[in-house]
C-alpha cells in the first residue's frame, strides 16, 4: 500500500475547480457569440438578401449575415437555427448567391474529446497549483499544506559541533546531563538494577548562561539524532495546529529513537492555565497535547526531552511534575572559578600575551554570564588589532570589560573646566569612602573620561575574593561609598548636580532590600515585605504588605540613606587634604589606577 501523500487531495480539488471554471467560461463565451432565431426568420433573411454565408452542421444552421464589416463574435452578429428536412434549401441558397458549406467530420473519438477538454487542462492546472503551493509552503515555514507538520530541525551525530569540553562554568549542570548521555550509550548498566531513563530535563537559568549550548553538547556527546525547536514554533493562529505539530514531532522521535528533543523557550506554550480567564485555546490545546505525549511515550526507547526557560515560575504545574520533567537543571551565573574557565574556553583560539592573568578578569566581572565573557574576549581581540598589535594584552581585556559595562570612551566630548572639576571630586569622593572603610572593595581605577552609556566618569572597584554573602555592615558601607560622590560635591562646591542619579538609585535599592528582604531593619525585624518576581530575568520585587506598611518602609529607607550620607560627609571632612590632592592629580591625568591612588593617599596620611 502506497503511503498517503499529505496535501494531495487539496491539489486535486484546486485543479478540478480551475478546470471546471475554465470549461464553464468557454461555454458561456461560445453561447454568447450566437443568437438563436426561428427557421421562418432565416428564410425571410434569405429572401431579403441579408445573408452572407451559412454553415450546415448535423443539427443546426449557422448564419453569418451581411454587415458593413465582417461579422465577429464580439459584435454578436451571428445567428443559428435548427436544421429541418427541407432539400430545396440548397437551391434557394445557390440562387441567392449565399455561400454554404458543411464542416468535414473528423469523427474524433469521444474519449479523445474528453482527454483534450478535461484531462489535459486538469493535469496542467494540477502541476501549476502543486508548484505554487510548494513555493508558498517553503516561504511560510510549512504553509497551508503542512500546518500539522513539526518544524523541528534534525542534527545527527556530531553535526552540532559541540561537546562538554566546549561548556565551562556549569559543572553541576554538566554532571546531571552526563548521566543522561551515559544512559543512552550504556542502558544495560542502569536497567540491570531497575533504573529508568529520565523522561525529561528542564534547563533553568538567566539569559546567556549557556542553556542552548548545553543541549547541543548533550547531542554532540550522545551521537544520537537531535531535534531542536522553539516553543513558539508550535503556536499558530489556527486552533489545533500546535497540537498537531506536537503529535507529528513525537511520531518522528519514535522512528528515530534513541534521540534527544530540545524545546527552547518552552514558556511560550507551557504557561500555567490557572487564573487564565480569557484563555488561549490554541496554546492550551498545544500544552495539553504535550502533556499527553510526555505521559504516553516509553522512556525505555531512549527518547529524552530537554527544555529551556528563564521563567520557571510561569510554567504549568502539570508540566513540572516527575514523570514529565523529572529533573530541573539550574544553569545559573558562574562563580569566580567558572568565569575563569569560561574565559579560558573563549580565549582558546585567541593569541594571548604571556602576561595575561584571566583570574583578575574573572574577579572584575562578578555577575557576568558566559555570553558576556565571550563578548569581552572578542572586544579585547578587536582592540588589540585596532592598536596594531598581534597579541591580546591584559589592558585590552580590562578595557573590554569597561566597554561592555560602561561603553566606549567619548574622546570627542570636551567638558568645561568647572564640570571637569566637579566630576573629579565626585569620583574621588567614591574612592576615598571606599579606601577609608574596612569592609569595602579596593579601588582598581578612577577615570573622568566620559563613556558612551552616559557616565561622565566612574570609579571601578575590584574584589580581592569572591563573596556570596553580605553582612549588614558591608551593605551599609557600600551605601556610604555610593553617596560619597554627592557628599564631595556639596562639601567642596557647596552645590549638588545630576551626576549622582545612578548612585542614588543603587543606594536606595540596597537600603530597601535591607528593610524588605534581608530582615536588617530595626523596626520590622525579620519580616519579609517583598519577594522577587522573574528571578532569572529582571528580578523585580513585588510588595507583600499593605499601603500603610509600605509608607513605613519608605520612612525607614529614608532614615538609612540619611545616616549613610552623614557618615560619608564626616569621612570626607576628615580627609579634605587627600580629597583635594587626589582630585587635582586626576584632573591632570584624567585616569589613575588603584595603586597610584593608594600611594597619594598614604603619602598624605604620613604628612
Amino acid at each position: 500500500m502506497l503511503p498517503k501523500k499529505e496535501g494531495l487531495p487539496k491539489f486535486i480539488v484546486v485543479a478540478l475547480i480551475i478546470t471546471l471554471a475554465i470549461n464553464w467560461m468557454m461555454s458561456l463565451i461560445s453561447q454568447s457569440a450566437f443568437q438563436e432565431i426561428e427557421y421562418s426568420e432565416f428564410l425571410k433573411m434569405l429572401d431579403n438578401n441579408e445573408i452572407k454565408s451559412v454553415q450546415i452542421t448535423g443539427d443546426r444552421i449557422i448564419i453569418i449575415p451581411k454587415t458593413d464589416k465582417d461579422a465577429s463574435i464580439g459584435d454578436k452578429k451571428m445567428f443559428y437555427t435548427g436544421r429541418l428536412d427541407y432539400p430545396e434549401i440548397y437551391d434557394k441558397l445557390y440562387s441567392a448567391g449565399v455561400g454554404f458549406k458543411t464542416p468535414v467530420d473528423n469523427k474524433q473519438s469521444p474519449i479523445v474529446n474528453f482527454i483534450l477538454s478535461w484531462i489535459l487542462p486538469f493535469g496542467i492546472f494540477y502541476l501549476f497549483s502543486s508548484m505554487l503551493m510548494g513555493s508558498l509552503s517553503k516561504k511560510m515555514g510549512g504553509g497551508t499544506m503542512s500546518f500539522g507538520k513539526s518544524n523541528a530541525k534534525v542534527y545527527v551525530e556530531k553535526s552540532t559541533g559541540v561537546t562538554f569540553n566546549d561548556v565551562a562554568g556549569q559543572e553541576e549542570a554538566k554532571e546531571s546531563l552526563k548521566e543522561i548521555v551515559d544512559f543512552l550509550h550504556s542502558p544495560g548498566r542502569y536497567t540491570k538494577i531497575g533504573a529508568k531513563l529520565p523522561k525529561g530535563a528542564l534547563l533553568v537559568g538567566p539569559p546567556g548562561t549557556g542553556k542552548t549550548l548545553l543541549a547541543k553538547a548533550v547531542a554532540g556527546e550522545a551521537k544520537v539524532p537531535f531535534f531542536t525547536l522553539s516553543g513558539s514554533d508550535f503556536v499558530e493562529m489556527f486552533v489545533g495546529v500546535g497540537a498537531a505539530r506536537v503529535r507529528d514531532l513525537f511520531k518522528q522521535t519514535e522512528k528515530q529513537a534513541p534521540c534527544i528533543v530540545f524545546i527552547d523557550e518552552i514558556d511560550a506554550i507551557g504557561k500555567s492555565r490557572e487564573g487564565n480567564i480569557g484563555g488561549n485555546d490554541e496554546r492550551e490545546q498545544t500544552l495539553n497535547q504535550l502533556l499527553a505525549e510526555m505521559d504516553g511515550f516509553d522512556s525505555s526507547k531512549g527518547v529524552v526531552i530537554l527544555a529551556a526557560t528563564n521563567r520557571p515560575e510561569v510554567l504549568d504545574k502539570a508540566l513540572l511534575r516527575p514523570g514529565r520533567f523529572d529533573r530541573r537543571v539550574i544553569v545559573d551565573k558562574p562563580d569566580l572559578k567558572g568565569r575563569e574557565e569560561i574565559l579560558k574556553v573563549h580565549s582558546k583560539n585567541i593569541v594571548m600575551d604571556e602576561g595575561v592573568n584571566l583570574k583578575e578578569i574573572a574577579l572584575a566581572t562578578a555577575g557576568a554570564v558566559g555570553a558576556d565573557l565571550a563578548n569581552m574576549v572578542n572586544e579585547a581581540a578587536l582592540r588589540a588589532v585596532r592598536m596594531g598589535r598581534d597579541k591580546v594584552r591584559q589592558d585590552d581585556l580590562f578595557e573590554a570589560v569597561e566597554t561592555v559595562i560602561a561603553g566606549k570612551e567619548k574622546k570627542d566630548r570636551v567638558m568645561g573646566q568647572n564640570e571637569k572639576n566637579l566630576v573629579a571630586f565626585h569620583e574621588v569622593g567614591h574612592a576615598l569612602a571606599s579606601a577609608l572603610q574596612k569592609k569595602t572593595q579596593p579601588v582598581h581605577k578612577i577615570t573622568i573620561i566620559p563613556r558612551t552609556m552616559g557616565a561622565l566618569g566612574y570609579t571601578m572597584q575590584m574584589p580581592e575574593e569572591e563573596k556570596f554573602l553580605m553582612t549588614k555592615d558591608e551593605i551599609t558601607e557600600q551605601i556610604v561609598v555610593l553617596l560619597a560622590g554627592r557628599a564631595a560635591e556639596e562639601l567642596v562646591f557647596n552645590e549638588i548636580t545630576t551626576g549622582a542619579s545612578n548612585d542614588i538609585e543603587r543606594a536606595t535599592q540596597l537600603a530597601r532590600q535591607m528593610v524588605t528582604m534581608y530582615g536588617m531593619s530595626d523596626k520590622f525585624g525579620m519580616m519579609g515585605l517583598e519577594s522577587i518576581q522573574n528571578r532569572y530575568l529582571d528580578g523585580r520585587p513585588v510588595q507583600n504588605c499593605s499601603s500603610e506598611t509600605s509608607a513605613e518602609v519608605d520612612r525607614e529607607v529614608q532614615e538609612i540613606l540619611k545616616n549613610c550620607y552623614e557618615k560619608a560627609k564626616d569621612l570626607l571632612k576628615e580627609n579634605m587634604e587627600a580629597l583635594g590632592k587626589i582630585s587635582s592629580y586626576l584632573i591632570q591625568k584624567e585616569t589613575i589606577m588603584g595603586d597610584e591612588f593608594m600611594d597619594i593617599l598614604n603619602s598624605v596620611s604620613k604628612e
